[in-house]
């Protein structure tokens, strides 16, 4: 649970520390509504680029930023809309876009939402202890960036097979980057080097994200709110708001799909994995290419009972994908199909996971026959920013992209079927809570008290840490009064 008791003699030296350092912090509120930022920091931000190591950019903790490298203030949410010219199917399909977040993904939000919540109560002293970011990607990139903006010490612990553009940011942001034997679906990896941390005497503490309740608090306010602004736009003359799909990973952005069950009480939350690693779909395991999510355990904050469908994704179409949606074949297939030009010089807003999810959110759609008058949400996590040797090492592997290539995947889209998709049933549900117990209790040292309190007395439990946020905003609020700089 998210513990805020208060260590005041720790917490008054943080609040020094930041004085002198320039650093105040936003509140949920702000993340949710930017028009709550004090015109000081606006001023500060008119002026930063998007991704410079500034206190001022934990501000631009949202999905509201202006689409600007430098300068950008907030505008509505971040988002594009996919129709049937380029889906293949009837449903609209609704992308929240990370790009434009600092760092280039929304893992700042999460990360944020682990490590602010100890800053203000005093259990993480930034002077001394240093934050360990365990990830299979862009949460260990955001953890290390908002450690840099709390000028803080931290160790960044990501597999070795991640793309090399984020590990040349990591080595210029983080004091130290692990590399940890094998690839995505490799989490027991990481998890071993943070045992061989914490037994090595060190002053840290370990934000994980597959077991920090704050990364799901984070998705279920900021994330879940500005779905929420959108559908309020998008759903007139007989819309409806279907589903809402999110990849596995962390299981940290299914905590919107909770917010948004609450809202919409007749959508579906649907969560996609690597059919090369079908853990949730069939117990299993293997290796898989969808950069962003990870595998082979259940995460300890996915709520398993708010979840209705699994959908399994050939780690083939993400990267067939992102090359026919990027290269200049591509592009201009999809513009002969009819796909809006501006819209296809804009997918580039789409990283390997975001495909993932676009695939994940086209079956989820043909299975349950959904129609023009309906949509579903998802994210895109990243951009092709981080992917640019992934393009390089697919054009290496398979050789320069043509019009025949793209007329291949072109086709693929069309052919995307709901195999391996599967409604699940209260018991299947509990089937997959029930593989936590071999991963947190056995081998993490997690509470089985807890463990079967996020089942046997779920609403208060998820409801108990999903109502922290008033409670940390308070904090947050009485942190800056004392810091003094707002």
């Amino acid at each position: 649970m998210i513990d805020l008791k208060v260590n005041e003699k720790v917490l008054d030296k943080t609040v020094q520390y930041c004085r002198e350092k320039g650093i105040a912090l936003p509140t949920f509120a702000m993340m949710k509504d930017p028009a709550k930022v004090p015109e000081k920091i606006k001023e500060r931000l008119s002026h930063t680029g998007l991704w410079d190591v500034d206190p001022a950019n934990l501000f631009r903790i949202t999905w509201k930023n202006e689409p600007r490298p430098k300068g950008g203030l907030y505008n509505g949410v971040n988002h594009f809309v996919l129709g049937p010219e380029i889906t293949g199917c009837r449903a609209n399909i609704v992308f929240l876009a990370g790009r434009w977040f600092p760092t280039g993904a929304h893992k700042v939000g999460a990360t944020y939402g682990c490590l602010a919540p100890r800053l203000v109560t005093g259990q993480f002293d930034p002077q001394k202890t240093k934050a360990v970011w365990p990830s299979t990607g862009n949460y260990c990139r955001g953890g290390a960036y908002i450690s840099a903006l709390l000028a803080c010490q931290a160790i960044a612990i990501l597999p070795e097979g991640m793309s090399q553009e984020r590990f040349d940011w990591l080595k210029s942001i983080a004091g130290e980057v692990i590399a940890t034997p094998g690839c995505e679906s490799n989490v027991k990896e990481i998890f071993d080097k943070c045992w061989e941390l914490r037994n090595s005497g060190q002053d840290l503490q370990i934000f994980n994200q597959f077991d920090e309740l704050g990364n799901p608090l984070w998705h279920y306010t900021v994330t879940g709110s500005a779905i929420e602004e959108l559908m309020t736009d998008l759903l007139t003359d007989g819309k409806r708001f279907a589903g809402y799909v999110a990849s596995s990973g962390s299981a940290g952005t299914l905590g919107a799909g909770y917010y948004l069950r609450k809202k919409y009480p007749g959508i579906k939350v649907a969560v996609g994995e690597a059919v090369q690693c079908p853990t949730l779909l069939l117990n299993g395991f293997g290796d898989h290419r969808i950069e962003g999510i990870g595998d082979k355990h259940i995460p300890w904050v996915h709520d398993c009972k708010e979840t209705d469908f699994i959908i399994g994704v050939d780690d083939e179409a993400p990267l067939r994908m992102l090359r026919l949606f990027n290269e200049p074949a591509g592009r201009e297939a999809l513009i002969k199909e009819g796909v809006d030009e501006n819209l296809v010089n804009n997918l580039d807003l789409f990283g390997i996971s975001g495909v993932g999810n676009l695939v994940a959110a086209i079956k989820f759609a043909k299975y349950n026959e959904l129609t023009e008058n309906d949509y579903v949400v998802t994210i895109a996590t990243d951009s092709l920013e981080l992917y640019d040797s992934r393009l390089r090492e697919l054009t290496e592997e398979r050789g320069v992209y043509k019009n025949e290539d793209a007329q291949r995947d072109l086709e693929l889209i069309n052919s995307i079927t709901f195999d391996y998709t599967k409604e699940l049933t209260y018991y299947d549900k509990k089937a997959i809570h029930n593989l936590k117990y071999f991963t947190w209790v056995e081998q993490q040292g997690r509470d089985l008290a807890e463990l079967n309190a996020q089942w046997y007395d779920h609403d208060n439990y998820w409801q108990e840490t999903f109502n922290k946020t008033d409670e940390i905003d308070r904090l947050i609020t009485e942190f800056n009064d004392r810091v003094g700089l707002l």
